[in-house]
């Protein structure tokens, strides 16, 4: 199934077009390698689809087992290494919203987070670091 069109503009920059939705992400190579680094790069995104899909399916648990974890945040950081260039760690630190969160339910949370299909996905010698911190 065809999910994207993607279009050379030049520059180093790309437009992804969702084609379901329509919706546009423009991408440009980062100043370290020879970017301007004026949208998220290939790699931020791909670090980025990490904490989505688990915020998502941290969703999908959670509405399975009538939890809210609306208003939660996540911040990513990207550990990028040489020879070859690769992101080699994926930093993921979840800030939770203030809700009581009985140990049962925070272990619904990060399980769920952790077996998402992106976390699935990435080769194992990507380190993935994750925190979660509950108020």
């Amino acid at each position: 199934m065809e999910i994207a069109e993607i279009l050379y503009l030049g520059e180093l920059r790309n437009e992804a077009k969702h084609l379901r939705s329509g919706q546009i992400i423009i991408t440009d190579a980062p100043p370290d390698n020879q970017g301007k680094g004026e949208a998220f790069s290939p790699t931020d995104l791909m670090s980025t689809s990490l904490g989505v899909c688990m915020l998502t399916i941290m969703g999908i648990a959670a509405r399975t087992h009538g939890m809210n974890i609306d208003g939660t945040r996540i911040k990513i950081s990207k550990v990028m290494a040489a020879n070859p260039r690769r992101v080699s760690e994926i930093h993921v630190d979840f800030d939770m919203p203030d809700v009581h969160y009985s140990d049962k339910e925070k272990q619904i949370l990060e399980q769920a987070a952790i077996t998402c299909p992106v976390a699935q996905s990435l080769h194992p010698d990507l380190v993935q670091k994750v925190h979660f911190n509950f108020k």
